[in-house]
């Protein structure tokens, strides 16, 4: 791997965070940790790939209701555009509960794999452009 001490990186803060933004991410190597720095737009690049998917259900009475494939989120609205903004709304909150709460729920079982979504929606920071990266598929009633 591709290391630099975080001695040397201590010492040259400024442009180790120049070459960070400018150039490409470091791993940086303190005893026996090993960390990554990187811009933000790289780790939005990264994170493309991690698409928020939702199951959508048309209830008896018109409302929809959306479930959240990657986190166990599930939303109703008075119709598709509805429940994607709420939706949005509780995806968002969940990133920033799980963000306070890092330390419990990226070691708990059911909720470690949420991370690349939570940071995906941390970047993203804003409530319509989640809704737009919320892919609807029919559900099975």
């Amino acid at each position: 791997m591709h290391t630099e001490s975080s001695s040397v990186v201590r010492s040259n803060w400024s442009e180790t965070c120049d070459s960070v933004i400018r150039e490409k991410p470091k791993f940086i190597k303190r005893t026996r940790d090993c960390l990554w720095l990187s811009s933000i737009e790289t780790m939005s690049n990264i994170l493309q790939g991690y698409k928020f998917t939702a199951d959508k259900y048309t209830e008896e009475d018109g409302s929809v209701t959306l479930s959240l494939n990657e986190m166990d989120i599930v939303e109703n609205g008075q119709n598709e555009h509805d429940a994607v903004k709420k939706l949005s709304e509780s995806i968002l909150e969940y990133a920033n509960e799980y963000y306070d709460e890092y330390e419990l729920y990226s070691r708990s079982s059911n909720r470690k794999g949420h991370l690349p979504y939570v940071v995906k929606a941390l970047i993203m920071d804003d409530v319509d452009m989640i809704g737009e990266e919320i892919v609807c598929h029919d559900g099975k009633n």
